[in-house]
């Protein structure tokens, strides 16, 4: 019987500012994308979770949340952080192999489909979302 196309879903994990979040956003986007048969997507799913909540975890200091949403055979991948200022734009990847910071965003640029950031508020909080697509999700 072939796999039908999930119906449209969202996750929110809210998390600490603390270094042990980037591996339980991993862990559990895992567990989300295995669980809605798209585990295709895991590698390169990791990787954007780990660059954006790594940024969100490192700058921000307060509170900061993973949603991960489907919909239209899109996965969107968001990290809020109480910090309302906008992330630094990506430099160009073949210029920062040697930098020891900067890459993050780099690397979503080329991992993801497409990537933005909007502001928006959380909890009674400012701050924003940085967030990125990869699409279309099933192969």
């Amino acid at each position: 019987m072939p796999e039908t196309e999930p119906d449209a879903w969202e996750y929110t994990l809210y998390i600490p500012t603390d270094p042990r979040a980037v591996p339980v956003c991993r862990r559990t986007l895992r567990l989300i994308l295995t669980l809605h048969h798209l585990p295709h997507l895991t590698e390169t799913a990791e990787l954007l979770v780990s660059e954006l909540i790594s940024n969100a975890v490192q700058h921000a200091k307060g509170p900061a949340a993973l949603r991960i949403r489907y919909r239209d055979r899109t996965l969107q991948i968001g990290a809020w952080d109480s910090d309302p200022q906008p992330p630094r734009p990506p430099g160009d990847f073949d210029k920062l192999t040697d930098s020891e910071s900067g890459r993050g965003f780099a690397i979503v640029r080329a991992c993801a489909d497409t990537w933005g950031w909007q502001p928006l508020a959380r909890l009674g909080r400012r701050g924003k979302l940085v967030w990125c697509e990869l699409g279309p999700a099933l192969p």
